[in-house]
């Protein structure tokens, strides 16, 4: 009889553990117990430090860690090598989790507290060694929930290749590998914690290429005619021009190429130029305008001009259905706690940046509530939330007070702050998930809010027209 009752009482258990739903607590719980793991994903993908679209080892590792995990991988979608869908599931509703994995040039840094370089062309400065790992480490978590209750529906990762100027998710969309989405997640390291309305600006891009004639400098200056001239003109009109845009406009430039030595005409030199405002039309009027100032300054110089269109990107559509859901996961999950060490760590940033000791309560923390997104940088993520549904939050894996893409960041990316910060996102954004495909009410509800917000006449229309993917725009 004893042998029978614990029979019955072992099948009940293998019953509950291989069919009932996990709580949310218990899916924590196991992402706690992986943290050091994704830690270990995230530390492999900062020393790759791959810039845009030449993220081969990282966009393998992630394809690696989710195909493991049961994933259906699709690979170099929308036509680009790096890019990738993990699928796992069937049927609606269709979350997916964005993940980027791109870092930036001239960012080289160890994970220590004072500038110092790692011997490498690029660093991630702006943390998306976390944001990918702890996107996956979501999209994971949620299949493992779904599994666990027999949940239907499908959840999908996204690796997005090249956010940095690259434009990657913008040939997602326009391929229309967002179409049958239901709600799209996504996040950012930064130095605090919050989940507000997020705003970005529109942007779009280009490299202007100059062409001129080669001659001695000295000896026969009257026979050649400055590529550089023209770079120079055309920046100086560019920089007239700034007293007479929107003042919340944004321009900036760098000279890639003006020549090799001073006693040889260069006839060849480049310029990279990003134009930038919350409103896209307003974009595309700057951007004519640059454009302008590129030809008058190449009829000036007696040279000729040229520019390939690299990048461009919508703003950012705010769904404030879902960003409501995912601030209340975020008070639930919390901040990050630092120990001693890197207490230590954080009070040695803090000094580089001015401040004599690190604000720590503001990692502790999550920032209030705002429906009103301060708006500063550019994401392609803006082209995803006017194609589906769109929330993010950011969370604090740097030392407060840290800019984004400075040797700080990608210091602190480096350590146990970044990743502790890390799993603070995968969690938000795992339970947020849960949370979407436990409520058909709340799906709905965005998409109303989502097509009031994006207005009936919509149509969709990249600021980087109908160009290949630029593949090329970090070599």
């Amino acid at each position: 009889m004893r042998k029978l009752v614990f029979l019955s009482a072992l099948i009940l258990y293998c019953g509950h553990t291989l069919n009932a739903q996990l709580t949310k607590d218990e899916v924590l719980l196991e992402m706690d117990k992986k943290s050091e793991a994704y830690g270990a994903i995230a530390q492999n993908i900062w020393e790759f430090a791959e810039i845009g679209y030449l993220e081969e080892m990282s966009s393998s590792l992630l394809q690696k860690t989710l195909s493991d995990e049961g994933f259906t991988i699709k690979k170099g979608v929308a036509g680009i090598p790096t890019a990738f869908v993990a699928e796992y599931g069937s049927g609606a509703p269709i979350i997916a989790i964005l993940g980027e994995y791109d870092a930036l040039p001239g960012l080289s840094q160890k994970a220590v507290p004072e500038k110092s370089s790692a011997g490498q062309e690029a660093g991630h400065g702006c943390g998306h060694h976390l944001f990918g790992t702890a996107s996956a480490a979501a999209a994971i978590a949620v299949k493992n929930w779904m599994t666990a209750g027999n949940t239907k529906g499908t959840i999908r990762f996204y690796g997005c290749p090249a956010e940095e100027g690259g434009s990657g998710k913008v040939y997602m969309v326009r391929d229309g590998l967002f179409n049958d989405v239901d709600i799209a997640l996504h996040w950012h390291p930064g130095a605090e914690n919050e989940a507000n309305a997020g705003a970005a600006l529109a942007n779009k891009s280009a490299k202007f290429r100059f062409y001129g004639i080669s001659a001695h400098a000295a000896g026969a200056p009257e026979k050649g005619r400055s590529a550089l001239d023209g770079v120079e003109a055309m920046n100086m009109m560019v920089n007239m021009m700034r007293e007479h845009i929107p003042e919340e406009a944004r321009i900036h430039y760098v000279i890639t190429q003006g020549g090799k030595a001073p006693n040889v005409v260069p006839d060849f030199a480049e310029v990279y130029y990003y134009a930038r405002h919350d409103q896209r039309n307003v974009v595309l009027e700057i951007f004519d305008r640059i454009a302008k100032a590129a030809e008058g300054a190449a009829l000036g110089t007696g040279t000729t001009m040229d520019y390939e269109l690299i990048g461009g990107t919508h703003e950012l559509l705010p769904n404030l259905t879902l960003q409501k859901l995912m601030y209340d996961n975020l008070l639930k999950v919390g901040g990050v706690n630092y120990t001693q060490e890197e207490m230590v760590f954080a009070d040695k940033i803090a000094k580089t940046m001015g401040s004599e000791k690190a604000a720590l309560e503001i990692a502790e923390n999550i920032q209030p509530y705002n429906t009103v997104g301060e708006t500063s940088g550019s994401t392609d993520v803006g082209d995803v939330s006017f194609a589906v549904p769109t929330a993010g939050m950011g969370a604090a894996t740097w030392v407060p007070g840290t800019p984004a893409h400075s040797w700080q960041a990608v210091a602190a990316g480096g350590t146990s702050i970044g990743k502790k910060g890390m799993m603070v996102a995968a969690k938000t954004l795992t339970l947020t998930a849960i949370d979407l495909f436990t409520s058909q009410d709340l799906v709905a509800k965005s998409k109303v809010e989502f097509l009031e917000r994006r207005g009936s006449e919509f149509v969709y229309i990249p600021l980087l027209g109908d160009r290949p993917p630029a593949l090329d725009y970090r070599k």
